[in-house]
């Protein structure tokens, strides 16, 4: 069931909740694009973790209203605005893609609230000093963060074409990327239940506008707002060595700056793999699983 949440300054959050209501809450940030609908575990999963979930659709996603010049750090606002309507004092965060940024928002400066934070395919800043931050990545994501730099409005009249594109039939988009996935991509969302989700997650995020996407671009290509390596909560960072949406250098970054931080690096496994990987990801959020001991 979705419920709207107002944030301090009037603007509406759309928020899912699943799993065990008396579990141990945590936020999951979707990609870039993408909305609260997921890919999210199943019900029985999530309780036999002992896990409350709670997803939401960043501003302009969905249900959510624009927030016109946010940055990555502004997620952590509006975090804590959700966690206080669901009178939630301490909780985990997990990212995947252009949702891991956003986690690492929550990490740096909820620092009294969030008990662990992991992080799937993320990006470095993009001023991340030492990283040749275009190496390895596929043309699609090249050209949109050269154009968020470049030429904005360039940028927003190319995924207004594209969420256009996924409004008439999400499935376009995996056609679009067709020629930059790897064999273990095509694994992934050739599975009928995460290809179904991943479909409904698309058409949700663009379903009133491209705001979101537009804005999660921007954010991603400007300056974060807060310093990686001020980060003290305990951080898993998991990458497909494969991945060419977000190349594992990011994570390799992220990795040497972030002191509380344990990296895996998964050789065969690519952008789309940290969706069967969720399960394992969310045993180590909740407590069940020390990193390392059975993965």
């Amino acid at each position: 069931m979705t419920r709207t949440v107002l944030t301090a300054d009037g603007r509406r959050l759309a928020v899912e909740e699943r799993g065990d209501r008396q579990g141990i809450p945590v936020f999951l940030l979707h990609g870039t694009p993408g909305s609260r609908l997921g890919p999210v575990l199943r019900p029985q999963t999530l309780h036999q973790l002992g896990t409350r979930l709670l997803s939401f659709d960043r501003p302009g996603y969905g249900g959510s209203d624009r927030q016109p010049g946010r940055t990555v750090a502004s997620a952590a606002k509006d975090v804590a605005a959700i966690a206080d309507a669901y009178n939630l004092d301490r909780f985990a965060v997990v990212g995947r893609s252009g949702g891991g940024p956003h986690a690492l928002a929550c990490a740096a400066l909820l620092p009294e609230r969030v008990i662990k934070a992991a992080v799937l395919v993320s990006l470095a800043p993009r001023n991340a000093e030492g990283l040749d931050w275009l190496a390895g990545m596929g043309p699609s994501n090249t050209e949109a963060y050269i154009q968020a730099t470049d030429d904005p409005a360039a940028l927003a009249v190319n995924i207004v074409a594209k969420a256009l594109r996924v409004r008439e039939d999400a499935s376009n988009l995996f056609d679009s990327l067709m020629n930059e996935l790897y064999p273990t991509d095509l694994q992934v969302i050739g599975d009928h239940a995460i290809r179904t989700q991943l479909a409904s997650a698309y058409a949700e995020g663009v379903s009133r506008s491209a705001a979101g996407w537009i804005d999660d671009t921007l954010a991603l290509s400007a300056p974060w707002g807060f310093d990686p390596a001020e980060i003290a909560t305990p951080v898993l960072l998991w990458h497909g060595a494969d991945d060419q949406f977000s190349p594992v250098s990011h994570t390799r970054w992220l990795a040497a700056r972030i002191r509380s931080a344990t990296i895996a690096v998964q050789q065969g496994a690519s952008h789309f793999s940290a969706h069967p990987e969720l399960p394992v990801i969310l045993s180590w959020l909740v407590g069940r699983m020390p990193w390392g001991s059975d993965q």
